[in-house]
C-alpha cells in the first residue's frame, strides 16, 4: 500500500481547515491552534451563527479574560446590549482580569452616558472595579481615570464644589497608599491638586500621607523585582509538566509567599488577606487546573479566619470561613469538577463545620460525574460512619454494591470498618465472602481476605480458604497466593506442612521451577526485606531481590532473565514474534503534545525575551519553503571564495572582477609589500610612533610638549 502524505494546511480550503480543527479538538480539547482557526472563522460570521463557537470556547477556557472580552466585543458589534450585560454578569466576578474590567468601564461610559443618572452609575462602576482589582499594581490607569472623571464633572454652588474637592481628595489619598506602577505620578498629581486648592493646608495633608506613599513606592519596586518574568493572561490548560510550566508555577508561588510575608508592613489582617487572595486569584486564572493552588488558597483563608477568631472577631471569622466554602465550590463546580482531591477536602471542611447535609450533597454530586466511583464510595462510607454512625455507612455500602462501576475495594473497606468499628468478626467475614463470590479471580482482593483471616488464629479456616481459592484460580494468577500460603505455613505450621506446600507449588509451576531449588530455598527463609544470602550471592544465583514479592506475576521475587522464555518459546507464545528483554531498558519520556508551544519543548527554561519571541512565532508546520540545500550552498561558497590572497591575485590576472580591498578587509589578510617597501614603511611607523606617557607622569608629559613645540 502506498504511503499517503498529509496535505499542508496552506493548501487546504477553509472548510477542510475547519473540519481538521474540529477533528483535532475532539482528541485534544485544549489545542490552541485549532481554536484560533475556529475563532477566526467565527469573527467573519454574524454573532447569531457563531455564538455556539464562543460558548464552546468559554466552556473550555472559562477563566481567560481575553476570550471573554473577544466574545463580548462580537456581541457589542451587533448592539446586543442585553447579551453583553449578561456576559459581564457571568464573567466579571469570576475572572479578575484587568483588561476585562477596563473594557467593562469603557462599556458603561459609552452606553450609559445618555442617562440622567449617568454620573452616579459611572462612579458606582469605578468603585466596583477598584474594590475588585484596585490593588493590582497595573490598575493605576483606573485610579487616574476615576480622578479625571470626578474633576470633569460640572457642579454649581459652593457646597457642590466642596463635595467635588472632597471626593477627589478621597480617591487620591486611597490611590497613593496603593503600590501601583504609576504611584509616583499619582503623588505628583495629588500634590498639585492640594496646592491648587489651598496652599496652607496642602503641606499638612501631604505630610500626613507622605509615609504611606513612601511605603507604597517601596512595595511597588519590590513587586516589580519579585514578579519579573511572571506571565499573565494565558488560557488555563491541564498540567503538562514541562520545565517552563514548573518555572512559572514556582514564580507564582514565590509571589504569593511574598504577599504572605506582609510587604506592606500593616497590622490590618483584612488587607493582608485581600492582597494574598488576589495573588491566588491571578494565579488561578492561568493555573486553574492545578488542585494544589486551590487547596493552598483555601488553607490560607481558613488559617486567617482562625487567627481572626482567636482575636475575638467572630463575625469576620465566620464571613471568611464562608468564603472558604465558596472557594471550594468555585473549584469543584468549574475547572476541577472531576477532581476527587478537592471534593474530599471540601466535604471534610463542611464536616468540620457540622454541615452534614452539604457533605451528602458533595458526595452525591460527585458520584454522578466520575467514571470510577470506587474511591468516592469509600470516603463516603468513612464520612457516614464518623458523622452518623455505622448504620449510615452500611447504607452507603449498599449503594456501592448496586453500582456496577464500583470495584472490590468497597468490600475490603466495609469489612474492615465492621471489624474495627462494630467489633463484629462475623459481619466482616460475610462481607469478604460476598466479595469473593463477586470477584473470584481478583488476586488483590483474595490476598487481602487471606491477610485478614490469617490474623485471627483460626488456622483451619484459613487453610480451607487457601484450598478453595487455589482450586478455582487460574494458574497464571496463582503464584502470589502460593507465596502467601507458604508464608502462612512458615508462621503457623510445622516443617512437614511447609515442605508439602513447597512441593505443591513446584508441581503447579513445574516448568518455571525446574532447576531452581536454591531460589525456592531462599523464598522459604526470607522475611520481608531480609534474605539469607548477601546481595552478591543472590545475584550470582540470578535471584532478583525484591522487598515484597506478593504481587509479582513471576516466581522468585520478580521477573528474571533466566525465567523469561527463550527466543524459541517466545515465538510459540506470541505468534511468531520474539520479545526483547525489557529489564535494562530506560523508561520512555514522551515529548509534550502537539498543542504545546515551541518554547515548551526545550529541556531548560529559556530567557523571558526569547520566550516572548518563540510565543509570537508561527508553529513549524506553517513553513513550506523555500528550503535551502545546505551542502550545495557550502560547496558554492567554497568554490567562489579564493583560499588565499595569492589565489585571488591569480584569478584577477585571469580576468575575474574581484574587490581586493573588500576581500582583505573581510578576511583580515594584509597585502604583501614589494621588496624595499617594507623597510621604508617600518621606518615611517617608528618615526611617527609616540609612546603615551603614564597618566600621572608630569615630567614626561612636559618633555613631550616641549618636543612638539620645537
Amino acid at each position: 500500500m502506498a504511503k499517503t502524505e498529509s496535505v499542508p494546511d496552506v493548501l487546504l480550503d477553509k472548510g477542510d481547515k475547519l473540519q481538521k480543527a474540529e477533528a483535532k479538538l475532539k482528541i485534544h480539547p485544549f489545542d490552541m491552534e485549532s481554536w484560533i482557526i475556529l475563532i477566526k472563522d467565527a469573527q467573519e460570521k454574524h454573532i447569531d451563527h457563531s455564538r455556539k463557537v464562543y460558548e464552546r470556547l468559554m466552556s473550555t477556557y472559562p477563566t481567560c479574560g481575553r476570550f471573554w472580552k473577544l466574545y463580548i466585543e462580537e456581541e457589542l458589534k451587533c448592539h446586543n446590549f442585553e447579551q453583553v450585560e449578561q456576559l459581564f454578569q457571568r464573567c466579571l466576578l469570576k475572572v479578575l482580569n484587568l483588561d476585562l474590567w477596563k473594557f467593562y468601564l469603557t462599556y458603561v461610559k459609552e452606553t450609559k452616558k445618555g442617562l440622567p443618572n449617568f454620573r452616579e452609575k459611572m462612579m458606582k462602576a469605578y468603585e466596583f472595579a477598584l474594590e475588585k482589582v484596585g490593588i493590582d499594581v497595573a490598575s493605576g490607569t483606573i485610579w487616574s481615570d476615576y480622578v479625571t472623571f470626578i474633576k470633569d464633572g460640572e457642579v454649581h454652588g459652593s457646597y457642590a464644589v466642596n463635595q467635588k474637592i472632597m471626593a477627589t481628595r478621597r480617591v487620591y489619598q486611597r490611590a497613593v497608599m496603593m503600590p501601583l506602577a504609576n504611584v509616583e505620578q499619582l503623588w505628583r498629581d495629588y500634590s498639585n491638586f492640594e496646592q491648587s486648592v489651598n496652599e496652607i493646608i496642602a503641606k499638612k495633608l501631604l505630610e500626613e500621607r507622605s509615609r504611606d506613599y513612601q511605603n507604597a513606592r517601596r512595595v511597588a519596586k519590590d513587586y516589580e523585582a519579585t514578579t519579573q518574568g511572571l506571565k499573565r493572561g494565558a488560557p488555563a490548560i491541564p498540567p503538562q509538566n514541562t520545565p517552563e510550566e514548573r518555572q512559572q508555577i514556582d514564580m507564582w508561588k514565590k509571589y504569593v509567599s511574598w504577599e504572605k510575608n506582609n510587604p506592606m508592613r500593616t497590622d490590618d489582617q483584612a488587607l493582608i488577606k485581600k492582597r494574598v487572595m488576589y495573588a491566588y486569584e491571578q494565579a488561578l486564572l492561568t493555573w486553574g487546573h492545578h488542585p494544589d493552588i486551590w487547596y493552598e488558597a483555601a488553607l490560607f483563608l481558613d488559617k486567617t479566619a482562625t487567627l481572626v477568631h482567636e482575636k475575638g472577631d467572630t463575625q469576620q471569622s465566620q464571613k471568611w470561613r464562608d468564603e472558604v466554602a465558596a472557594l471550594y465550590e468555585k473549584a469543584t463546580a468549574g475547572l476541577l469538577k472531576n477532581n476527587l482531591l478537592l471534593h474530599f477536602a471540601y466535604a471534610d471542611y463542611e464536616e468540620w463545620r457540622v454541615k452534614n447535609e452539604e457533605c451528602h450533597r458533595i458526595y452525591d454530586s460527585l458520584l454522578k460525574t466520575v467514571p470510577d466511583p470506587t474511591l468516592v464510595y469509600i470516603q463516603y462510607m468513612k464520612f457516614a460512619r464518623r458523622a452518623e454512625g455505622i448504620a449510615a455507612a452500611r447504607s452507603v455500602f449498599k449503594r456501592s454494591r448496586e453500582d456496577p462501576k464500583s470495584r472490590y475495594h468497597v468490600y475490603i473497606c466495609a469489612a474492615l470498618m465492621e471489624y474495627y468499628s462494630s467489633k463484629s468478626e462475623e459481619i466482616a467475614i460475610r462481607i469478604f465472602e460476598h466479595g469473593l463470590k463477586k470477584y473470584p479471580g481478583d488476586v488483590n482482593y483474595i490476598l487481602k481476605y487471606l491477610g485478614h483471616l490469617s490474623h485471627h488464629n483460626d488456622d483451619n479456616t484459613t487453610r480451607v480458604l487457601f484450598e478453595r481459592v487455589l482450586a478455582s484460580l487460574d494458574r497464571d494468577k496463582s503464584w502470589p497466593v502460593w507465596s502467601e500460603f507458604l508464608r502462612f505455613e512458615s508462621s503457623v505450621g510445622d516443617l512437614a506442612s511447609l515442605v508439602k506446600v513447597e512441593k505443591r507449588r513446584v508441581g503447579a509451576f513445574e516448568g518455571e521451577c525446574k532447576e531452581r531449588e536454591t531460589s525456592l530455598l531462599v523464598d522459604r527463609y526470607r522475611y520481608l526485606d531480609l534474605y539469607p544470602c548477601t546481595t552478591q550471592e543472590l545475584r550470582a544465583m540470578d535471584y532478583n531481590v525484591k522487598a515484597e514479592a506478593s504481587f509479582s506475576k513471576t516466581p522468585f521475587g520478580g521477573p528474571k532473565k533466566t525465567l523469561a522464555p527463550t527466543t524459541q518459546d517466545a515465538t510459540k507464545t506470541t505468534g511468531g514474534v520474539a520479545r526483547p528483554d525489557f529489564s535494562h531498558m530506560v523508561p520512555f519520556s514522551p515529548l509534550p503534545s502537539s498543542n504545546m508551544r515551541a518554547n515548551q519543548l526545550f529541556g531548560y527554561p529559556v530567557p523571558a525575551a526569547a520566550s516572548e519571541v518563540l510565543m509570537n512565532m508561527p508553529p513549524p508546520h506553517c513553513f513550506h519553503g523555500p528550503f535551502v540545500a545546505v551542502d550545495k550552498l557550502i560547496k558554492a561558497v567554497t568554490e567562489k571564495c579564493p583560499a588565499s590572497f595569492d589565489a585571488m591575485l591569480e584569478r584577477m590576472a585571469a580576468g575575474e572582477n574581484m574587490d581586493v580591498d573588500a576581500y582583505t578587509e573581510y578576511t583580515g589578510l594584509r597585502k604583501r609589500p614589494r621588496p624595499g617597501e617594507e623597510e621604508e614603511e617600518e621606518e615611517e611607523e617608528e618615526g611617527n610612533r609616540q609612546v603615551a606617557p603614564p597618566q600621572f607622569d608630569v615630567y614626561r608629559m612636559r618633555q613631550q610638549r616641549r618636543h612638539v613645540q620645537t
